[in-house]
């Protein structure tokens, strides 16, 4: 089965697993989601993630959800650009989720970053997801 949004789909799985208080939920591994994944890690929204490959070669990611007091960390999960419908920001455009508590990922020509870190680098982008 082709799939038209595999970044969609993996955010659609970690919501789906965060609203049945699942501790681990797995995606099909690639380039673009491990790099989304790093920056979830580096941003404390998940505990981590692990590729696994299995015996007739496909990978996986198996991502580790983080929770605080039986709490999900991340209270909402966002696509925002999507394949029909692609959104871009100038640096000094770059949104503010939440009032500043929570972070949008942009897809730079330095890579994969979350909002604050473009702002650093003086560098807009794609805004892939929002986070908060």
């Amino acid at each position: 089965m082709s799939m038209n949004d595999p970044l969609g789909d993996m955010l659609t799985r970690i919501r789906n697993a965060l609203m049945r208080n699942k501790r681990t939920v797995a995606t099909p591994a690639s380039e673009l989601r491990r790099r989304v994944l790093d920056v979830l890690k580096s941003e404390g929204y998940i505990r981590g993630y692990a590729a696994v490959e299995h015996a007739d070669g496909k990978r996986e990611f198996e991502i580790e959800l983080k929770y605080f007091e039986g709490e999900s960390v991340i209270g909402e999960i966002r696509r925002v650009s999507k394949p029909g419908r692609r959104v871009y920001s100038k640096v000094k455009d770059l949104p503010l989720v939440a009032n500043g508590l929570g972070i949008a990922i942009v897809s730079t020509p330095k890579g994969v970053m979350s909002d604050a870190t473009a702002r650093e680098h003086n560098v807009g982008g794609e805004i892939l997801c929002h986070i908060s």
